[in-house]
This record gives C-alpha cells, sequence and structure tokens, in this order.
C-alpha cells in the first residue's frame, strides 16, 4: 500500500482558507491508499481562543470537504483532528474516512494535554480506544500526547491492530522524544506506526515536523524535515505478519 502523509505549515489565518490550502495539499499528493493529516490543524493546536468560536459537530464543513475529496480520489484518509462540538462539550477528535466517504473509525483524544497547555482545560477527553478494519488490516488511532501512553497502544494491539496512525502537534523542543516515542510504540507492538506532524509556528511555539513512517521492527522507512511537505512510501503491511511470527514477543507477555 502507498501512504501519504501531509506535514502541513500552521498559519495564522481564516480556518476556510486553511481547508482550501489542505485540498489542494492533498489533490497535489502522489496516488495513494491512505493520506494523514496532523493535529487541530484547521486553526493550529495552541490557538486556543479559537477553540470554541471555531469549533464544528462531526457533520461540519471540514469533515465534508474530507469526505467528498476521500471519495474523488478512492482513498482513505485519517483526518487528522478538529476541535469537535458536541452540545456544550468540545473534543479533540479525528476521523479515519474510507473510499466511499464514510466514517469508519472515531477518535476522541484520550490524554489531553496540560504541560503549558489549554487543551485539558477546554476539551472533555475520550473514553474508546478506536480501531477499525482496512484493506491494510486493522488500524488503531491515536493523537500527539497519546504516544507517552503505551497502555493505549497494546489495547489496539489485543484489539488486533496491525496498523497505527498518529495525528499529532508535537513542538520542536521536544524533538528527540517525538522521535523515540514513535520508534518504541512501533517496535514493543510489532506494528507499522504513521505519524503526521504539523510544521510552522503557532502562538510562538515551533513544530517539530518530522512525520515519519516505522516498521515493526522500529525502523525508520521515511520521515520528513521540519518544514511543510509531503511524505509518500509504498510499505508492505504483511511484514507485521511476518515479523510477529518470527518474533512472537507479543505471544510471550505475562501479564495481560
Amino acid at each position: 500500500m502507498r501512504i501519504s502523509s501531509i506535514q502541513l505549515e500552521i498559519k495564522e489565518r481564516p480556518k476556510s482558507e486553511t481547508l482550501k490550502w489542505v485540498l489542494k495539499l492533498i489533490e497535489k499528493a502522489p496516488r495513494s491508499d491512505l493520506i494523514l493529516l496532523p493535529e487541530i490543524w484547521p486553526i493550529g493546536y495552541f490557538s486556543f481562543s479559537r477553540y470554541l468560536s471555531e469549533s464544528e459537530p462531526q457533520d461540519g464543513p471540514t469533515v465534508k470537504a474530507l469526505q467528498k475529496k476521500a471519495v474523488e480520489l478512492k482513498c482513505h484518509i485519517f483526518t487528522g483532528s478538529f476541535v469537535e462540538r458536541e452540545g456544550e462539550r468540545l473534543y479533540n477528535t479525528s476521523l479515519l474516512l474510507d473510499p466511499e466517504g464514510n466514517i469508519i473509525a472515531k477518535y476522541r483524544k484520550i490524554h489531553l494535554f496540560g504541560y503549558g497547555s489549554e487543551e485539558k482545560h477546554l476539551l472533555e477527553r475520550g473514553r474508546e480506544v478506536a480501531t477499525a478494519e482496512t484493506p491494510w488490516g486493522l488500524a488503531g488511532l491515536s493523537t500527539c500526547y497519546d504516544l507517552r501512553f503505551p497502555e493505549l497502544y497494546r489495547k489496539m494491539v489485543d484489539q488486533g491492530a496491525k496498523v497505527f496512525l498518529v495525528a499529532s502537534a508535537w513542538p520542536l523542543a521536544r524533538l528527540d522524544a517525538w522521535v523515540l516515542f514513535n520508534r518504541a510504540r512501533a517496535l514493543e507492538n510489532l506494528a507499522f506506526l504513521f505519524s503526521c506532524n504539523c510544521a510552522g509556528t503557532n502562538q510562538s511555539h515551533q513544530f517539530a515536523g518530522h512525520s515519519m513512517f516505522v516498521d515493526p521492527l522500529g525502523k525508520v522507512i521515511c520521515e520528513a524535515g521540519e518544514k511543510e511537505e509531503i511524505v509518500t512510501k509504498e510499505v508492505e503491511i504483511t511484514m507485521v505478519e511476518q515479523v510477529r511470527k518470527d518474533f512472537s514477543a507479543l505471544e510471550d507477555r505475562m501479564l495481560k
């Protein structure tokens, strides 16, 4: 399968303009089976003052536009995340769309960040692990800070996940941790991990970029730089089955 990660440069601009630009980048990407977007890309993760005013329901303009694009390109799209409004509550929500534009998985970020961030105070945390059946096997959804909590990824593996999808707004100041956690979550679960991080600067916070694809042995097979770019790679998903057969670490667990 071919995957493309759209490492978007976050800019201070109307949400509608950002959406138009993202749709152009999606069209610009090489023909792919799966396209990924980063975290809170419509407004910028650190634009906390815009969370409430620019939140939208699941069937809002952002999701509808991405559903249309999935149908046009006949591909899966991991929407990255947006500030979802349900009643009076706000969530950091990401969706996985199939080539018919159907929502096949919905994930509300479970681990909300509090260090130098207002996310924990503005949003409600999610409660459910999210996985979905795809042509390449079961895929598990996660967001940024989740990478620091290995138990989430182990839960997804216990549900049968072979692939992890990560939308992120990880800062440059903690780039080493970003690389470490991307590789560790893939290696310890003998699974592929595909991440999409933000680039650029938002409210004086510089993002790390370095979106990456990691194989089940923890090897980085594709990695972006720090600027806006599209990373594309073809991978053989059957590698997961072979690695798990040859190296039975998951079966050798004593605590389950």
